[in-house]
């Protein structure tokens, strides 16, 4: 808790002080927090694992109905998530990805890369390995933390209300005791199910906003009790009780 506080007041300091800088300068060595340093501005055109790591962070901010796709391709659709980012934390909204958009993120997120506002085992109460699932158990874990970010956007978009997750990744096995199909977006780590407040449908009817191309949630089928948030393919929406 005494580090997360003080990563965040540093973040804060640096905004402050931040000069503006052209697409080809660097973002500055110092920096508030021990997961990933960004080392330059980064705008359309650019790529690279920085920009795939940036990509992870504003993963919730692709706009209605979209996925943003982690590539590390800076194209239109980062920019623009860039830019929704921006605008929902009260930055300047140009699309580019600066001192003033990475000091934010820093604030926002733990050591180990995840959001502030979640963690790894609210993630996956299965098992302790995140293995026996349908992807390794690196890929469910890294698909996780991309789940995880877009609920820190969908928990922002919501006034800040806190998202209570009652299962994240399952094994097959714990897939099975719970009674999920086999073809469960669980099995793949970016399955998320949420209960009590906001009411499910005003999650269920957010979270369009946030990258999610499977939202279940009142009047489906054994969905009454919980919203479920995952990625997939292709999208499938239905949430009949929230005109959905």
């Amino acid at each position: 808790m005494f580090r997360r506080a003080v990563r965040i007041l540093l973040a804060f300091v640096m905004i402050g002080s931040a000069a503006l800088v052209g697409t080809v300068a660097t973002a500055g060595t110092a920096h508030a927090d021990g997961c990933y340093t960004w080392n330059r501005t980064l705008s359309q055109g650019a790529s690279g694992e920085d920009v795939r790591q940036l990509q992870i962070r504003v993963s919730g901010y692709p706009g209605y109905g979209a996925v943003l796709a982690i590539d590390g391709q800076y194209g239109p659709a980062t920019a623009a998530a860039v830019r929704r980012f921006q605008q929902a934390y009260g930055l300047g909204a140009d699309g580019v990805a600066g001192p003033q958009t990475f000091n934010r993120i820093y604030a926002l997120q733990d050591n180990d890369c995840t959001p502030i506002h979640f963690t790894y085992g609210e993630l996956n109460r299965c098992n302790s390995t995140w293995s026996g699932g349908a992807v390794s158990a690196s890929q469910a874990r890294a698909n996780a933390l991309v789940g995880m970010w877009k609920l820190e956007a969908l928990r922002h978009a919501l006034n800040d209300r806190p998202l209570v997750v009652s299962s994240g990744f399952r094994s097959y096995a714990c897939n099975s005791a719970a009674g999920g199909s086999s073809t469960s977006r669980h099995l793949y780590g970016d399955g998320i199910d949420l209960v009590g407040n906001p009411t499910l449908c005003q999650i269920v009817l957010q979270a369009r906003y946030h990258g999610f191309n499977e939202i279940l949630g009142p009047g489906y089928q054994g969905h009454d009790d919980h919203a479920h948030l995952a990625h997939r393919s292709n999208r499938f929406w239905s949430a009949p009780s929230c005109g959905m």
